[in-house]
């Protein structure tokens, strides 16, 4: 089986029904619509937001087109594609075109810059991009030095000269499924990775481990044809996808959000009567102030089906879901883990009948089977820290171009994720950190994450981020840079009294008051704030000194 069999299943099984809808609330009217013999369906009254869907039907059709262009320029199986869209109603349907034509999909960051996009497109060999309005500005500079790329397809108004119009060239295109044999084991997609460490590595993904994602998913939610998902992460990223694939086994609607604002996220939850949101933690955390500030009323929205809020990308406070429960009571709640490189969430996953283990990730998710070892690979006991290992058909085949680094992760079918865990009692695994993320100060380890989970039950605190500075006595010392909610206040005094419930040496030395950046898919920026901070430690040193 392939990941294009589901979409070809429900485009005979539910053709006719709502495959994806598009919402962008800042009504952004700019995106083509020339897929000329499919029905739009676009709110045309200004005070609405900027709305368009497709049944399964279109949706198969379209990615026929775009595999049909794609080969119809020559494209054979095994090129790469790479995509860089915001979510759009176009988004998907040229992945699967990708994949039909045999090709690997190459989704692209919309934050990278010039140079990470000409990195990362020669990086993955690709052969042809299909970008949006959004990113002409950064294709200026670099679109005439890109090894290897030849064609440029242009989703959108005013395409630019070096490209091609790509809707309007689709619609030329055979809707018929194009004459390409698949297998599980052919190469579908080559992911990125955050790129904490220096610039991304290629992650490359088979047919198979999209399957997996696919039952991994469908399994630990139990969506059906009725249920609604509402999608609001970048669909470049693993995490976002792969829930919607949920909706892909089962043949139900998904709704792509254009915008985090709270009252956005309500509002396309009520309209389109979702019953199932995946959010990031600080987007549910924006949701909750708002609420509990009163500049949200709940009683403006109609969320009676609204069944299941998970999280995952990020550690998830328990402090959140308890505040959570609070305003949502009926709601289920989930979180999963995983990593791109294990294609996205799901091989650790907690389970909504065990929301009385908030604050762990759960355990091995569907098909999934997973370890907590220590430095030499044996299995550590219950409650000591360890590195998680993770195995199953999810598993990445290998960083693309990069067998030095593949052989790190990879050992005898176990990926090694990097992040320090342990279990306790009952087999719960619990994240500690990541294992560079660790701070060794006068030679006792300091997990940041734990002294983040504390400082957020503190009620002034909006999000924190705890890093490790350098110190010439210690090697390390541990700094919180700290986000007060809008409307309040906090003193350095007051945050170190407050901490003073924590075992000394887990108590922040140093107290920054500045905003927590976060990337799309909600993980902190910790070596942005590395650099900004320990320069700031360093002429702080200087000057004491």
């Amino acid at each position: 089986m392939v990941i294009t069999d589901f979409l070809e299943k429900n485009a005979r099984l539910c053709g006719l029904e709502t495959a994806l809808v598009e919402i962008n609330p800042s009504e952004e009217r700019d995106r083509a619509t020339t897929w000329r013999e499919f029905n739009l369906i676009e709110s045309s009254s200004p005070d609405t937001p900027y709305r368009r869907e497709i049944t399964w039907q279109d949706f198969d059709r379209r990615a026929n087109r775009f595999a049909n262009l794609l080969l119809s320029r020559g494209l054979k199986k095994g090129d790469k594609v790479a995509i860089l869209l915001m979510n759009c109603l176009e988004w998907l349907p040229i992945y699967f075109g990708i994949l039909k034509a045999g090709c690997l999909a190459v989704p692209m960051n919309f934050r990278y810059s010039s140079d990470e996009i000409k990195y990362c497109l020669e990086l993955a060999d690709a052969d042809v991009l299909v970008f949006g309005p959004e990113f002409v500005s950064r294709m200026e500079p670099i679109h005439n030095d890109l090894e290897g790329v030849n064609t440029f397809f242009f989703v959108g108004k005013d395409t630019p000269e070096y490209a091609e119009d790509c809707m309007s060239l689709c619609s030329y295109c055979s809707s018929n499924p194009p004459p390409v044999l698949l297998d599980k084991e052919d190469n579908a997609a080559i992911y990125f990775s955050s790129g904490t460490t220096g610039f991304p590595k290629a992650i490359l993904h088979n047919h198979e481990s999209l399957v997996s994602a696919c039952l991994t998913e469908q399994n630990h939610h139990g969506q059906t044809k009725d249920d609604v998902f509402l999608c609001i992460p970048p669909l470049y990223h693993t995490g976002a996808k792969m829930h919607w694939f949920g909706s892909l086994v089962s043949g139900g609607k998904a709704v792509l959000l254009r915008g985090v604002k709270p009252e956005w996220i309500l509002r396309a939850a009520s309209d389109e009567k979702c019953t199932i949101v995946w959010l990031l933690v600080p987007w549910a955390q924006d949701m909750l102030d708002a609420i509990e500030s009163g500049k949200i009323n709940l009683n403006d929205f109609s969320l009676d089906g609204w069944r299941l809020m998970h999280i995952g990308a990020q550690p998830v406070p328990p402090s959140l879901i308890k505040r959570w429960k609070e305003v949502f009571p009926k709601h289920e709640y989930d979180t999963n883990y995983g990593l791109s490189e294990s294609i996205g969430p799901g091989c650790v996953h907690l389970g909504v009948e065990n929301i009385h283990k908030v604050g762990a990730i759960g355990k091995a998710g569907f098909g999934w089977q997973v370890d907590i070892v220590d430095e030499n690979g044996k299995s550590v006991a219950d409650g000591e820290v360890g590195e998680l290992i993770v195995k199953g058909a999810g598993v990445m085949t290998c960083y693309y171009k990069n067998e030095e680094a593949t052989a790190e992760v990879l050992k005898d079918g176990w990926l090694y994720t990097g992040d320090m865990a342990k279990t306790d009692e009952d087999g719960f695994i619990y994240l500690v950190d990541r294992k560079k993320d660790v701070v060794i100060s006068g030679g006792e380890n300091i997990y940041p994450v734990q002294i983040e989970d504390f400082l957020r039950s503190n009620d002034k605190i909006k999000d924190v981020a705890v890093i490790g500075l350098p110190d010439p006595r210690l090697g390390e010392i541990t700094a919180a840079i700290i986000e007060i909610k809008e409307g309040m206040t906090a003193s350095e005094e007051e945050i170190n009294a407050f901490c003073e419930a924590l075992p000394r040496y887990k108590r922040p030395k140093t107290i920054f008051f500045d905003k927590v950046p976060r990337n799309p898919t909600g993980k902190i920026e910790k070596p942005a704030l590395r650099e900004k901070y320990c320069k700031v430690s360093l002429v702080e040193a200087q000057i004491n000194s």
